[in-house]
């Protein structure tokens, strides 16, 4: 198995293990809530909601250190990514947009907010986090790691925004909550995987001038969207009275975008692969 399979292979099993792990984590979460019969109050229920907010996490980090058993050092740059998109949300993202958005704009006006401000700026600090640091080093050396440090970072995102809920709701009832959770860790991780994969193509393959702006825009785009329809459309009911219907829709956008990338890492190493086995010498696949 070539380098660059070994390591799609070990993302796309992280990636999939948080797909399919964070909703059986939100199952978990709602027997628990049934078992206990919210008895939960206070600081037990800031406490448990803390812990809550870290699972999509700490699944992703497991679920890759098991399986890239054989090259350790990008599991220090693949935590470090993480912690680095949390900074950046803690410390700019969030403030930003606070500074930048309102109390209740009208519709139009909300959805220009979600796309134009909150998702420009929470895919421009993701992607910030990986263009700026490991990107720039040599062990940055296969397209598919765009889409991993970009998962990395979009999970280190969510984990602020889910703490950030959570303090300020004083705690949140453990069945809703896992799904809101769940909900913001599979959006932010696929929509910063959309920008990840293009900067493992920007640094591999020719690609035009605009190709980095427009993925970060088009990551933008999908976030302000997702979050409209999670709000506002009939179908979803609103994320505050029909959670389980945005947990639906959220899987569905990450895993088919997640699916999308993976079908095209596929289909780039395949050809990376014929053209080395047809130039034995050397060279740099075109």
């Amino acid at each position: 198995m070539t380098a660059p399979t070994r390591r799609l292979k070990v993302t796309v099993t992280s990636v999939w293990a948080q797909v399919i792990g964070i909703p059986l984590f939100v199952l978990v979460a709602a027997l628990a809530d049934r078992a206990l019969g919210g008895t939960l109050t206070g600081a037990g229920l800031v406490a448990v909601g803390l812990v809550m907010a870290a699972v999509p996490a700490v699944l992703w980090l497991l679920a890759f250190y098991r399986e890239d058993r054989l090259e350790p050092e990008p599991k220090t740059l693949v935590l470090g990514v993480f912690v680095l998109a949390a900074l950046l949300a803690q410390a700019v993202g969030q403030p930003l947009i606070r500074l930048l958005t309102g109390p209740d704009p009208s519709w139009l006006v909300g959805v220009a907010t979600a796309v134009l401000v909150v998702g420009m700026v929470q895919e421009f600090l993701k992607y910030a986090a990986v263009r700026y640091t490991v990107y720039t080093t040599p062990q940055f050396d296969h397209r598919i790691d765009g889409v991993l440090y970009g998962a990395s970072a979009g999970l280190g995102y969510a984990t602020v925004l889910n703490v950030q809920y959570i303090l300020d709701h004083g705690g949140v009832d453990l069945g809703v909550g896992a799904i809101r959770v769940a909900i913001t860790a599979l959006a932010q991780a696929s929509f910063a995987g959309l920008s990840g994969y293009a900067l493992g193509r920007a640094k591999f393959d020719r690609r035009p001038a605009l190709w980095l702006p427009a993925a970060v825009g088009g990551a933008a785009l999908l976030n302000g969207a997702v979050s409209v329809m999670l709000r506002d459309l009939p179908w979803v009911g609103g994320l505050d009275f029909r959670p389980e219907y945005g947990l639906v829709l959220a899987v569905l956008v990450a895993g088919t975008t997640f699916a999308f990338l993976f079908t095209r890492m596929r289909g780039l190493n395949a050809a990376d692969e014929r053209w080395a086995a047809e130039h034995p010498a050397g060279g740099s696949a075109p």
